[in-house]
């Protein structure tokens, strides 16, 4: 059994500050400066549609208004939205460069919503480049902010992220204690889809310090909320996770359960490959169970699975 459990796309990142209702007097009194604000909600907007490149050069265009009308907290606002974009692209050099930018002009200007968004930007690029000092030190000083503004968003965000460092840093323990904290927030805002997001990352915690039981749990509780937005990668994935966990618990027969269950959204999909997985995932399984029959009939199941995906592929092959 594969242990699939991966924090790639674990990062919370709060939503870029928005600009029009604070500044609505301001911008209808300069027109040049309405033009930026509205640049800057288009880029929030399309940043949060996962539209990056787009968010990038609305970002771009919005900075380049506020410098021609020396409009310091919109800079600072868009340098912020310039680094989560490049963050988001894997750019995390140009997503450093950015934040500091935006760090300095927040501070300058007394943006603590701004600073907070430019802190957790750089604790998250520098956890990814494996400096995992200044990303402790950039995420505690995100949660601080946060909590000195009464910011709930962003101390939840904070501490998911301050638990991504711990286990980077293999302190799963600490990492324990911020997710269950940022687990607590998420549940208090009625923050599902945040709520689902955490539940993933202290499962798989859980998961690294062999509390298999516990991670199951966790799993199980995401399992529901994923099912209340029908996605059947999201959910096929969950399941993954889910039997990988029952498989090392030990507890063979819920493995298989949720095995089938993955089996079938797979074959909804017509994703032969992860058919093909599944299905010799199962036939151990159900070896396991003393169930031969079951297990003969996998491996038949999955040999079909496998010519489907080299007739895919438009090949051939000699193994299995």
């Amino acid at each position: 059994m594969t242990k699939p459990f991966d924090d790639k796309h674990g990062t919370l990142v709060p939503a870029a500050e928005r600009v029009w209702q604070g500044r609505r007097l301001e911008s209808a009194a300069d027109p040049r400066r309405r033009e930026a604000d509205c640049l800057l909600e288009t880029a929030i907007e399309q940043y949060q549609l996962h539209q990056f490149q787009s968010a990038l050069q609305a970002f771009q265009k919005a900075l380049e208004l506020y410098r021609g009308i020396q409009d310091g907290q919109g800079e600072g606002r868009a340098f912020a939205g310039l680094g989560v974009s490049y963050y988001a692209l894997g750019n995390y050099p140009e997503a450093i460069a950015c934040s500091f930018q935006s760090l300095a002009l927040a501070r300058q200007g007394l943006d603590r919503f701004t600073e907070r968004q430019a802190l957790a930007n750089l604790g998250n690029a520098y956890r990814h480049l494996e400096d995992y000092d200044r990303a402790l030190d950039y995420n505690q000083q995100s949660l601080r902010v946060s909590q000195d503004i009464f910011d709930q968003r962003g101390e939840m965000a904070a501490l998911n992220n301050l638990g991504m460092t711990y286990r980077a840093m293999g302190d799963c323990l600490q990492a324990l204690e911020v997710y269950r904290q940022s687990l607590s927030i998420a549940r208090s805002l009625k923050d599902s889809q945040t709520e689902a997001q955490v539940l993933r990352n202290l499962g798989n915690a859980h998961h690294t310090l062999g509390n298999f039981a516990e991670t199951v749990i966790c799993y199980e509780q995401l399992l529901t909320l994923v099912r209340q937005r029908p996605q059947p990668q999201n959910e096929m994935s969950v399941l993954k996770n889910l039997a990988s966990a029952c498989y090392s618990l030990g507890d063979y027969v819920k493995a298989a359960a949720y095995q089938e269950q993955r089996l079938a959204l797979a074959r909804r999909l017509a994703d032969n490959r992860t058919v093909e997985q599944v299905l010799e995932n199962l036939a151990v399984t159900y070896e396991l169970l003393g169930k031969s029959e079951q297990a003969i009939r996998c491996y038949e199941q999955r040999l079909a699975a496998v010519q489907a995906v080299v007739q895919e592929r438009g090949g051939t092959s000699d193994t299995v």
